[in-house]
């Protein structure tokens, strides 16, 4: 666990330097059940934890000196050598002229006011609990607690009253959180309600889970007040975050990014379910999608190796007399051309399913290759899936670096009984997708059943980005002309900001017609490589299946036409 959260912040972008390990210790841990919208209990895991262990020889002057400001807990000066942790960062703060912001954070059980089964109860009067927090108060620069958290810190049992009493001991800026009502600032003299402080918009938004609310609220006040920002905008960022932990499920995962935050101040509250705003959700995932996949498996731009193909390959091995069981054997030779080309550079990927190419799935794990991996029937029209069961299941078993890859054979003049059951599978398709956390790869191939013309492909797109489809990828075949890849480009500017970008297909298309598609397609920025399949394999894999070439021959020539096709989209994106 402590090996997860040190890789997941640095993930986030968060400087761990600072991290301590313990060596004997195990990380804190907090089970939390969601009964209703009132009812959250919690059971605390933190007997002999890390973070309760934390001592003054884990505060370091120099760095508590690199930050613009020292966040202390309430529940961390329930011990006594975590408290004199505390107050060392406390002292060097001040000593630095940095600030000091204190988070009462105030759970009873944790003080020993109450049993494990308490997890969820928030306020127990305790003379002794406001005795030591009043020690802290007057040190601190900001102070952020519910009424019930500012009640315990005050001494007082009912909030104004305790507010004031806080305002007594402290010149700090005084932070009330009020739920759904937003919160209140102090930044003087406590007037005669608390509604006549500073206040923000609050956002009345369907609890789902309150578990890290505080925290997500804490990250939004932060992000004003340590850049400046005026006390308005600090409590609308605050109230908003908060509210993005209420209303979804999980926990910290949850929380959202600054480009998210910003989008839902700028447009408001459009449905109280926020959960269930699909434009909210899918610059969630954008913008977050970078911290849940490895680096390998998200390159700007990709020349991939394509060999998903099922059908077509045991109908080559059927032609010549060879086991169809053989094809697997093939997938690996294809996966070590395809290593021999990349040499351990990024921007290189294959496609390989599961049917045939398990084997190469598995060898591919460690080869800082991108994979994609198809969950189409193969060659079906309507479009249909492998696996009985639900979707989500499916990709449960898929490593979460591996992007799913769906071909569809649509166009914008198929007969309407055929596009809407088309739609329907990629709807269910994109939610099982982000439900899982996993990139998708959507493939549309229009020239097959039509012929292609300039609007044909864009057409297509636009009807699905309609439909709230919103692939991290598309691939698409080579178009008629410069204009057509143009309509696209605009169709994805449009509905898309943060699309990855489209690959280019190869459709079995030979070497030179592919190298003057490189050159059409290379003028569109949005592509941003390529992922042929047959080009390469098809001659070699058929001498191989009938034997009349060997394990080596056979991956060299792929290697030499993989290469071949590398080597030509790199000039022409040069040029």
């Amino acid at each position: 666990m402590g090996r997860f959260i040190r890789e997941q912040l640095g993930r986030e972008g968060v400087d761990v330097s600072g991290i301590h390990t313990d060596p004997d210790r195990l990380t804190a841990l907090v089970i939390l059940g969601v009964k209703d919208q009132q009812t959250f209990p919690l059971i605390f895991y933190r007997d002999n934890c890390a973070d309760s262990a934390l001592d003054v020889s884990d505060i370091d002057e120099a760095y508590v000196a690199s930050a613009a400001a020292v966040l202390v807990t309430g529940t961390h000066f329930a011990r006594h050598e975590p408290s004199e942790a505390q107050m060392l960062a406390i002292r060097f703060a001040k000593k630095h002229g940095r600030k000091v912001v204190f988070d009462v954070d105030y759970r009873p059980n944790l003080w020993g006011l109450a049993g494990h089964g308490a997890g969820e109860k928030r306020y127990i009067k305790s003379g002794g609990v406001t005795a030591l927090l009043s020690q802290v108060l007057p040190l601190c620069d900001v102070i952020v607690g519910t009424e019930e958290e500012l009640m315990i810190a005050g001494g007082a049992d009912e909030p104004l009253a305790a507010i004031r009493a806080v305002r007594t001991q402290s010149t700090a800026l005084i932070v009330c959180k009020r739920g759904p009502l937003g919160c209140v600032v102090f930044d003087g003299p406590i007037p005669d309600r608390i509604e006549d402080g500073i206040k923000g918009p609050g956002f009345p938004v369907k609890v789902v889970n309150v578990l890290g609310a505080g925290d997500a609220f804490m990250s939004g006040f932060l992000r004003g007040y340590l850049r400046g920002e005026p006390m308005e905008r600090c409590c609308a960022f605050a109230n908003a975050a908060g509210a993005f932990a209420v209303s979804r499920l999980l926990c910290s995962v949850e929380f959202p990014t600054f480009t998210e935050l910003s989008h839902f101040l700028n447009v408001g509250l459009r449905t109280p379910v926020l959960r269930g705003d699909r434009e909210l959700n899918h610059i969630h995932w954008a913008t977050n999608r970078d911290a849940l996949i490895p680096a390998h498996a998200r390159p700007t731009s990709i020349m991939a190796f394509a060999m998903d193909h099922r059908m077509q390959l045991e109908a080559m091995a059927d032609e010549v007399g060879a086991p169809r069981e053989k094809i697997k054997a093939l997938k690996v030779l294809a996966l070590e051309a395809t290593v021999q080309v990349s040499d351990g550079r990024p921007g290189f990927g294959m496609l390989l399913d599961g049917t045939h190419g398990q084997d190469a799935l598995f060898r591919a794990t460690d080869q800082n290759l991108w994979i994609g991996r198809p969950v189409e029937k193969p060659g079906s029209r309507p479009l249909d899936f492998e696996g009985d069961g639900s979707l989500a299941t499916f990709l449960n078993d898929w490593p979460m670096a591996h992007t799913i890859k769906c071909l569809c054979f649509s166009r914008p003049d198929d007969p309407p009984q055929l596009t809407e059951r088309q739609d329907r599978e990629l709807l269910r398709l994109h939610d099982a997708a982000r439900r899982s956390n996993r990139e998708l790869l959507i493939e549309i191939i229009a020239g097959k059943h039509g012929v292609l013309g300039d609007e044909t492909v864009a057409a297509v797109l636009r009807r699905l980005y309609g439909l709230g489809i919103k692939p991290d990828w598309w691939k698409l075949e080579g178009q008629p002309s410069a204009a057509a890849w143009s309509v696209i480009s605009a169709t994805i500017a449009a509905n898309d900001t943060f699309c990855r970008g489209i690959m280019l297909l190869g459709l079995d298309a030979p070497l030179d017609d592919l190298k003057a598609q490189f050159r059409s397609a290379a003028a569109c920025a949005d592509v941003k490589g390529f992922a042929v399949g047959r080009t390469i394999f098809a001659e070699p894999a058929r001498e191989w299946l009938a034997g009349r070439l060997g394990d080596d021959a056979v991956r060299d020539a792929m290697a030499t036409r993989f290469g071949l096709l590398v080597d030509a989209w790199r000039s022409v994106r040069a040029a």
